[in-house]
């Protein structure tokens, strides 16, 4: 499971559809294998060094995506960030891709949660909220 502050992942969808507005529109999260999809606002979840939210709007040369670390995975404060990753995203690098349309309305529902936990399954992404 990864948790990340709902207000750090409100601020990651936003930046990406401001930078989806001023650079032309959504990156694909899949290198261009699924063209088309994945190109909404919404956050990539990635798995990497470490494991990360990444704002997903088209960027200029030079402009770095806002990135977020999951609470438990991140490499420079988690000395077992890489045994984390391995057990709860797999030993390989990967991008999830999810829409806002899944998680906007799930906060606005529940205004007293502060965080969101992300669980990934071999089939699914299981979101669920906490309060802190």
């Amino acid at each position: 499971m990864f948790t990340f502050p709902i207000l750090a992942v409100r601020k990651v969808i936003a930046r990406g559809i401001e930078d989806a507005a001023a650079n032309g529109g959504f990156r694909n999260p899949y290198y261009g294998t699924r063209p088309g999809e994945g190109e909404l606002p919404g956050l990539w979840l990635v798995g990497d060094e470490g494991v990360y939210i990444m704002s997903n709007g088209r960027l200029v040369d030079g402009q770095k995506p806002l990135v977020v670390f999951a609470e438990q995975c991140h490499p420079k404060g988690d000395i077992d960030w890489w045994d984390y990753k391995r057990r709860h995203f797999g030993a390989d690098d990967g991008i999830e891709f999810i829409d806002a349309k899944r998680l906007t309305p799930l906060f606005d529902r529940n205004v007293g949660a502060t965080h969101l936990n992300v669980q990934l399954t071999e089939a699914e992404i299981a979101l669920s909220l906490i309060s802190r």
